[in-house]
C-alpha cells in the first residue's frame, strides 16, 4: 500500500484519502466510477454520471496555519478524550442533479500543495473519462512492498497521471 497525493493505493484498488477505517468507512474508486461506504450502507456514482469530483477542506502541509490548527485540534481532541489522527475531508461529487458531499478521512495530517493540485487534476480525468483509476491500481501492483514514494516521485507520478 502506498500514499500518493490524495490517493491511498493498494495492489487492488484505488482509494481517496485513506484505505478502509475500522468501521467500514471508505471512498474507493474504480472503472465504474465512485463508491462511498459508511456503517450505514454504501452509495455509488458512475464516472458518467458526474459533472466534477473535488476534494475539499485538504489540509496543507508545511504552512504556519496548518501547523497551528493541527496543534489545537490535537490540544482539543486530546481534551475531549476523542485521541487525535488525521482531520477528515470532503469529496465533492457535482451531478446533473445534485451535490454530494462525502466525508473521507485524511490518510495524512497535511498534503503538499502541488500533490494536491495534481490530485485534483487526476480527479478531474477520471471524470472527463480521459484516464482511469486501472492505471493507478496498476502502478499498485507494479510497486507492491515498497510503500509510500518519497515526495519527488509522488509528484511525479501524478504529473504522468495527470498529464501535465
Amino acid at each position: 500500500m502506498a500514499m500518493v497525493g490524495l490517493f491511498w493505493i493498494t495492489e487492488d484498488s484505488v482509494y481517496v484519502g485513506s484505505p478502509p477505517a475500522v468501521d467500514g468507512r471508505s471512498v474507493r474508486l474504480d472503472t465504474e466510477g465512485v463508491e462511498a461506504v459508511d456503517p450505514d450502507g454504501s452509495r455509488a456514482w458512475t464516472w458518467a454520471d458526474l459533472r466534477s469530483a473535488t476534494v475539499e477542506g485538504v489540509t496543507v502541509r508545511g504552512t504556519i496555519g496548518a501547523r497551528l490548527g493541527l496543534a489545537v485540534e490535537a490540544l482539543f481532541s486530546a481534551g475531549a478524550g476523542l485521541g487525535s489522527g488525521p482531520p477528515e475531508m470532503t469529496l465533492r461529487l457535482v451531478t446533473a442533479d445534485a451535490t454530494e458531499d462525502v466525508p473521507v478521512p485524511a490518510a495524512a495530517s497535511g498534503y503538499g500543495s502541488e500533490e494536491i493540485a495534481l490530485s485534483q487534476s487526476v480527479l478531474a480525468r477520471f471524470v472527463a473519462g480521459t484516464a482511469e483509476p486501472a492505471t493507478l491500481v496498476a502502478w499498485g501492483r507494479h510497486n507492491s512492498g515498497r510503500g509510500t514514494p518519497k515526495p519527488r516521485e509522488r509528484e511525479e507520478l501524478l504529473r504522468a497521471w495527470a498529464e501535465v
